[in-house]
């Protein structure tokens, strides 16, 4: 054997050595199998940025941390979709720190009792004063968490109140059908409050910067280590009270960029779980088998494009029509989606249905464009742009490539300009965008909530296109608050129709959410916020 093979073969079992050394530092005392098993390594683009959802600024996954280490009054029950994949159940709520709940005769109030068991972390108890001062904090430090909870007609601390230790209510300032429903989604979280007000100051109220980066909950996992950028240890809270213990002890959440590395590490058996590849890897996942894919179209979601109506040439009506009928639909789902996503193209003429999202009737018809180009008074043409965020460019750029070389043969010429995802949202906000390709995902899955956020005249925060219309906010509000099934249907019709009528955006498909994990990954349950809940999994 030569010098040189001896070396390597030295080196290889130094490496092999190293390796399970490492191995049985981290599962000691011959524990190896049943600790893997009970270990979930997580492989993500990008991890969360804060450990606190409601601090400005804060990315999708801090969505997951929030879910998984902080407690809310209720959740979501789950159910079986036609394919087989479960998911959350939209109309089942279900105890999670409350025990029980009742609204009051009147239907202007719901009282619920809290578990007497439940602690936080830190081995606190949670009693309503938490519940009081969370929910306080939600209403009152403005932004998204604001707008979200007043999606549900929570809208003043005057409306939380504690009636005694483990008994909470909820006044009602108008009957809303959301409220509760509301409720469940990840806002209005809990949080050890004696704990976060050592940390508030009189220019700091509600603890933003301390709970930026701590963790101050009673879920079922707790924050162990947090290095932004790299990683994210979960560990179990084996004493936590509001739902089965969970069977994954440990959840490691790395950060690793690079598509292709991940999916890699996942087809090797060194990565559980992971999402975010481009549409064309999820499909040859599939099509290999080697892995599992779970595929579900995201309730109330939508990519699509907004025009922005409140400034030329877009608040041309006619304009915003042609663009419509110019979208190069198929291509879009084919080369860009390779089919991951549910067409919201080639509808019927007129709405029939009182559901969201659904396909609007355009189709791309050229011929058709132009004329209405003409009429617009744009028959030369004009020049504009389409903004994207870079951070969705693995089906955003393909996709403005694509409608940039459509408008083109009508006559509008684009330039494309990508935007940082940490510039994005801010961007949106300011509406001087022309063209935006943008996703929008509703967590509660109503069509009004969803019209609420992105078409109401009176709620800036979403709605890009700067759509304003009296005769759609009517609609919107008749949908939130009627209590007649008819009248309801007739109103989610009104507005779907009057959304196809006006045009502020151009619905694109609704896409599906894709999670990869190897065989042995089992439990996986789609959730609202898109980001996997912990305490479902199991892995053998």
């Amino acid at each position: 054997m030569s010098v040189d093979r001896m070396e390597l073969n030295r080196r290889a079992l130094l490496k092999s050595t190293s390796a399970a050394a490492a191995a049985a530092l981290l599962f000691p005392e011959g524990a190896f199998a049943q600790s893997r098993a009970e270990t979930l390594l997580v492989v993500q683009e990008l991890g969360p940025n804060s450990l606190d959802m409601q601090g400005v600024g804060s990315n999708q996954t801090v969505n997951g941390l929030s879910w998984n280490c902080y407690d809310r009054l209720m959740t979501y029950g789950v159910k079986t979709l036609p394919d087989g994949t479960p998911s959350y159940d939209r109309m089942k709520l279900e105890p999670e720190l409350a025990e029980s709940w009742e609204v009051a005769p009147d239907g202007m109030s719901c009282t619920f009792k809290l578990r007497k068991d439940a602690t936080f972390h830190d081995g606190t108890p949670v009693t309503a004063k938490d519940v009081k001062w969370s929910f306080d904090r939600a209403v009152k430090v403005g932004g998204f968490p604001t707008f979200q909870m007043s999606a549900g007609s929570l809208e003043k601390p005057e409306q939380f109140v504690v009636v005694d230790d483990h008994t909470f209510r909820v006044d009602y300032v108008r009957k809303d059908k959301m409220l509760l429903y509301n409720l469940a989604v990840v806002v209005p979280f809990v949080i050890n409050s004696e704990l976060a007000k050592k940390h508030a100051t009189e220019q700091d109220p509600w603890a933003m910067t301390w709970l930026k980066s701590n963790e101050a909950g009673g879920g079922a996992y707790r924050v162990e280590s947090w290095k932004p950028g790299s990683e994210t240890i979960f560990a179990r809270f084996d004493a936590w009270k509001s739902g089965p213990v969970p069977k994954i002890r440990r959840i490691i959440a790395r950060d690793v960029p690079s598509s292709g590395t991940r999916r890699a590490m996942l087809e090797r058996g060194d990565a559980d779980l992971s999402t975010g590849f481009p549409p064309k890897d999820f499909d040859q996942l599939i099509k290999e088998n080697k892995v599992k894919v779970v595929a579900t179209p995201i309730p109330n979601c939508l990519w699509y494009i907004a025009l922005n109506t409140s400034k030329p040439p877009f608040d041309n009506v006619k304009l915003r029509q042609a663009i419509a009928w110019a979208m190069p639909y198929e291509q879009i789902q084919n080369n860009a989606f390779f089919g991951r996503a549910v067409p919201m193209h080639g509808g019927p003429a007129s709405v029939e249905k009182a559901v969201w999202p659904q396909p609007f009737p355009f189709t791309t018809n050229l011929d058709k464009a132009r004329a209405l180009m003409a009429e617009a008074g744009y028959e030369k043409g004009l020049e504009t742009s389409i903004s994207l965020d870079v951070g969705t460019a693995t089906v955003g750029e393909p996709t403005a490539i694509l409608i940039q070389e459509s408008l083109a043969k009508i006559g509008i010429r684009c330039t494309i300009d990508k935007i940082p995802g940490a510039n994005w949202r801010t961007t949106l906000n300011k509406k001087e965008l022309p063209i935006a390709l943008n996703r929008f995902s509703g967590w509660l899955d109503y069509p009004e909530y969803y019209f609420y956020w992105n078409f109401h005249g009176n709620n800036s925060i979403f709605n890009i296109s700067a759509y304003k219309n009296p005769a759609m906010d009517a609609l919107i509000d008749k949908a939130r608050f009627t209590t007649d099934n008819a009248e309801y249907e007739q109103a989610v019709k009104g507005f779907v129709s009057l959304c196809i009528q006006d045009v502020p955006i151009v619905p694109l498909n609704q896409p599906f959410h894709d999670v990869a994990m190897p065989k042995n990954v089992s439990g996986y349950e789609f959730w609202f916020h898109r980001e996997p809940d912990f305490r479902q999994l199991v892995k053998s």
